[in-house]
């Protein structure tokens, strides 16, 4: 036996797969022996060596019969003859490379757009949350409205009192002071109940958690477990971390633990740097609310139902719970229904635009690869036409219309996979680049985690295989139709624009949803325009802020308008400035304050029979000046306005509206608070944008701060100095009251970000939307034309000849391809027009029908009908009659 005696080992099918070349000689050998032996039989028997061969050979029924029987022994026959397909088909491909090319990318476009906003969907909708059991994991959403937030003592009742959950915990979210040794720095912290660890059955990944046994009582847990992240970036993976003092708003807290890699919270926007005990409230966010009723201080309340027990019925078993509060605590609030929620986007306060803005763009993507796979399934049929006499020979040579088949399906299916894989790494790249972007800069723990997991690869595995399938099946019809004989006799039909085809029916759909995405794109801009000139109630430009919070440098009581004031009077110092003011915190900041407000002679002061919630702000004297919000009637706040004078507030017309109606002055007039107390209305302003530019008319109310201080601060200043000497005396002046003092300084419109994301997000993917749409458009308005004009060659040569005009020769090269771009962009117009309501989930204030949208859609077509046929008319118009009839 050879010396490669260990190949004889592996199966004679897997030897016959991968190491053909060596098998296929082994069976030469074998039949040249076994030729040889017969021979030699017959040479004996007299006969001559060539009658010998001859009559061994036909012992045998043939050399070539005895190889093809001992393959299909082997039983690899279907896999060879994929193998087979496939070289064949990439010869084929290879042949064309610009066209094959085109189509690779054209499907790489296209499945990766559906890749990054399926990445997208899963990340936010379809993973868990990285805790023990998510699917048992449920927030508590109030079921009046979209909100989570509720009072310490509510959740106390609610979490003793239920009997539906095996454990309800809370957390907020807050930002600190942090110092380490060197100058305090900010920190975002989510302050937890004690069993909150417990209750997502967390383990640490360092050190211990804290637990509800280490809370007795008010600031009694000064303990700290750090963010794995955060350990990593700001304590450099230093192991010896535990056990470390460190002073959080100036107050000592122990590090004692380090929460596990893959923990973000119970929120998937934003990772705290660390968890603190809740129960020590006071230290860290200044005030104390633990027994405090009417003060929603938790940001959201959740835990794990217990076995058996659907959503359904714990949210009776809360709502009861919350229907007890009601008549226990009246004067507190009313009767509570809740509903159960996913924590991960803040229950449907986020979750449900978000759904329907990713929902969406998951239909608008579906439309590209939609359009995508009508022009390669146009390219397709055209090539196909195009081997019309190749199809004709391999049948009449004896190749059945499945085997011709099966080929065009195979190079449909290398180009499917082709533009997959190219896609897959496209959108593997992008989402990776989305989860690392950190779009505000002022949250530098907020990002959006959507990275490709196993879900994405296979989506994107089954959209090249589908598409491959939706573009390989069109040439179908032609070769089961196909006449060899005729074809061989005749050639190949060059008639182009005779009756309506099924490439026409492809290039109509592809131009009508090309036509739907250049209206989406053109409307989320129209959108993203009206917002940016929408009236916010303020004027940010020429304004910066520094944001701090006077707790965090230890300010409280009558400390805090004291600084409060020093910090203006600097600003107002500085020249240049026009106007320094303060306010808690700014409109569209996110997050915010209500207060209950009654009629001026009401008695029964529960929260069922406020008039209304409006938003509170707390204002210094001078603040409507430096915010751009000029009063509209009535006077502005002094710093006489102090504790010790009569309550006075600014209101919005909202606000006006709902306590006196529309018509009444209320300048002077007065109203009432939740505590009782009675406050006039000393000004009046127009309403603006407080919450969300998409928020309905909304009342707000302005307070003097040294009536209702709070130690949230930022500061406005207003000059039309260069910006950049402005926040270099902002940060000279802060530091001269007090270097110790943390603070983020920026513009204004900076601050805007947050609130203007939304619509920006959805302009840019609407527009690489359409885009992308465009591109499909011209490409296949270019191939249909091109594929027109080349097969019209002769046709064209003869007009010329016989004298037809530039106009008629451009009529009849690329008058059905223009008519169907009309036809494509009307039908597209008219679907993009029906679609407004989808259109309108993606982007605020999205209307089609606007004049210059449907302008900009008409006027985009014919810009992209002109680019697409541009080539192939400069061709048409080109051409040589005394050449082209010579040819022929």
């Amino acid at each position: 036996m050879r010396a490669e005696h260990w190949l004889y080992t592996i199966p004679l099918r897997l030897r016959s797969l991968f190491l053909r070349n060596r098998v296929e000689a082994e069976l030469e050998e074998e039949l040249a022996d076994h030729l040889e032996r017969a021979t030699e039989i017959y040479l004996a028997r007299g006969l001559s060596p060539s009658a010998a061969r001859a009559a061994a050979i036909r012992d045998m029924d043939g050399l070539t019969q005895q190889k093809e029987a001992c393959r299909d022994t082997r039983r690899i026959a279907p896999i060879d003859n994929t193998f087979r397909d496939v070289r064949f088909g990439l010869r084929v491909l290879l042949k064309s490379p610009g066209s094959t090319g085109i189509a690779i990318l054209t499907l790489a476009l296209a499945i990766a757009a559906n890749a990054v906003v399926f990445g997208v969907l899963n990340g936010l909708f379809l993973r868990p949350l990285n805790v023990p059991e998510p699917e048992s994991l449920y927030g508590i959403e109030h079921s009046s409205e979209h909100n989570m937030w509720e009072s310490y003592p509510d959740y106390v009742d609610l979490r003793d009192r239920n009997k539906s959950f095996e454990g309800l915990a809370g957390f907020s979210i807050d930002m600190v002071g942090l110092d380490t040794g060197n100058s305090p720095t900010r920190a975002w912290i989510s302050p937890v109940t004690g069993n909150y660890f417990d209750v997502l059955r967390i383990q640490p990944y360092l050190g211990r958690l804290f637990h509800a046994a280490d809370e007795h009582g008010p600031n009694s847990a000064p303990y700290i477990v750090l963010a794995h992240k955060y350990w990593l970036s700001h304590f450099d993976a230093d192991r010896s971390v535990i056990g470390r003092i460190v002073r959080v708003n100036k107050h000592p807290y122990t590090i004692i633990g380090v929460a596990p890699p893959d923990f973000r919270g119970a929120m998937l926007f934003g990772l705290p740097d660390f968890f603190v005990p809740f129960i020590n409230q006071r230290e860290i966010e200044g005030r104390d609310t633990l027994n405090v009723r009417n003060t929603h201080s938790l940001f959201m309340l959740l835990g794990h139902l217990k076995p058996g027990v659907s959503p359904r019925q714990a949210a009776a078993d809360l709502s009861s719970i919350g229907a007890w509060i009601g008549k226990t605590y009246p004067k507190d609030h009313g009767a509570t229904s809740f509903v159960l929620a996913r924590p991960g986007l803040y229950g449907n306060l986020l979750a449900g635009p978000t759904r329907a803005f990713v929902g969406g763009l998951m239909l608008l993507a579906t439309l590209i690869l939609l359009a995508a796979c009508a022009n390669l399934g146009s390219l397709f049929g055209a090539r196909a036409a195009d081997r019309a006499r190749e199809v004709a020979l391999r049948l009449a040579l004896g190749a059945t219309r499945a085997r011709i088949l099966r080929q065009f399906l195979t190079e449909a299916v290398i180009v499917s996979l082709c533009g997959g894989a190219l896609g897959l790494w496209g959108s593997v790249a992008l989402l990776h680049a989305i989860s690392a972007w950190k779009p505000f800069p002022r949250f530098p723990s907020l990002d959006i985690p959507v990275q490709p997991d196993a879900r994405v690869y296979l989506i994107a595995l089954g959209l090249a295989l589908v598409s491959g399938l939706l573009f390989g099946v069109v040439p179908v019809r032609q070769v089961l139709r196909a006449n060899p004989y005729q074809v061989v006799k005749a050639g190949p039909s060059g008639a182009i624009g005779r009756g309506v085809t099924f490439r026409d029916i492809l290039l109509l759909t592809q131009i009508a949803i090309c036509a739907v995405l250049v209206t989406a794109s053109l409307v989320a801009v129209r959108g993203l325009d009206r917002t940016l000139h929408n009236d916010f109630g303020f004027d940010p430009h020429h304004v910066l802020l520094a944001e701090t919070d006077l707790n965090i440098a230890g300010y409280t009581g009558d400390r805090v308008p004291e600084m409060q004031r020093r910090l203006i009077d600097a600003m107002a110092a500085i020249p240049g400035v026009d106007a320094a003011a303060t306010i808690g915190r700014v409109p569209l900041s996110g997050g915010g304050f209500v207060v209950a407000v009654y009629a001026e002679n009401a008695t029964d002061l529960t929260p069922g029979k406020a008039l209304a919630w409006p938003e509170r702000f707390n204002v210094s004297p001078n603040y409507f000046r430096a915010a751009g919000a000029p009063l509209l009637a009535g006077r502005a706040f002094t710093w006489h306005d102090d504790k010790d004078a009569p309550q006075i507030a600014v209101i919005n017309r909202e606000t006006a509206r709902r306590l006196f109606g529309s018509a009444a002055n209320p300048i002077g007039a007065h109203f009432k608070l939740r505590d009782g107390s009675r406050v006039e209305v000393a000004g009046l302003v127009e309403t603006g944008k407080y919450q969300s530019l998409t928020e309905d008319p909304a009342p707000a109310i302005y307070l003097p701060v040294l009536q209702s201080p709070m130690s949230e601060t930022v500061v406005l200043v207003r000059s039309r100095r260069d910006r950049r000497q402005v926040a270099a005396a902002m940060q000279t002046a802060i530091h001269g009251i007090d270097p110790t003092l943390p603070y983020l300084l920026e513009p204004w419109e900076q601050e805007l970000e947050l609130a203007l994301f939304p619509s920006r997000i959805a302009t840019v993917a609407l527009g690489i939307l359409g885009v992308m749409g465009a591109i499909l458009s011209i490409t296949g308005i270019f191939g249909m034309a091109a594929y027109s004009v080349s097969k019209r060659m002769r046709e064209l040569g003869i007009r010329i000849a016989l004298g037809a005009q530039r106009t008629e020769l451009l009529q009849a090269a690329l008058g059905r391809a223009l008519r169907l771009l009309a036809m494509g962009s009307a039908a597209g117009l008219i679907f993009g027009i029906l679609a407004g309501k989808v259109l309108a989930a993606i982007v605020y204030q999205a209307t089609p029908k606007d004049p210059l949208v449907l302008g900009g859609v008409l006027v985009s077509m014919l810009i992209l009908g002109l680019l697409g046929t541009w080539i192939p008319a400069q061709r048409a118009l080109s051409l040589d009659a005394i050449t082209l009839l010579r040819e022929e």
